[in-house]
């Protein structure tokens, strides 16, 4: 069963407000394992609440960004994982290409649309 990469700030955690309901709502609604990725130092890490999550947090500290690919080889690395057993979505055009780079199925997720119903789409087209 494949694992729903989630992106934390802006995309599951929205600034001054906190997690996303209806967004953690509908990743729920799947069985799938979901492991929401960040690059949070522990500053930051207080700041936006992620100790608190429903899910398991992977941050690499700004070490590097998400917009280089090595980002995601590392976390598939920590993880043992390939990157045909995960899917990812993700609010940041370049953090989306990076990933794609290496060939792990992205969705750009746009922030301000908030479209769920074409998140919801996506998961299950790719889920299986």
């Amino acid at each position: 069963m494949k694992i729903i990469l989630v992106d934390a700030i802006n995309t599951f955690i929205i600034k001054g407000e906190g997690v996303f309901k209806e967004m953690q709502d509908l990743l729920d609604s799947f069985e799938n394992k979901k492991i929401i990725l960040t690059n949070a130092n522990d500053e930051e890490v207080k700041k936006y609440g992620l100790k608190n999550m429903p899910y398991e947090v992977f941050t690499l500290e700004h070490s590097p960004e998400k917009s280089n690919s090595e980002y995601y080889k590392k976390m598939l690395e920590h993880f043992n994982l390939s990157k045909d057993s995960v899917v990812y979505f993700e609010h940041n055009k370049d953090a989306v290409k990076s990933a794609e780079s290496i060939g792990i199925k992205t969705y750009y997720y746009d922030k301000d649309k908030k479209d769920l119903e074409s998140l919801k789409d996506f998961l299950l087209k790719n889920l299986n």
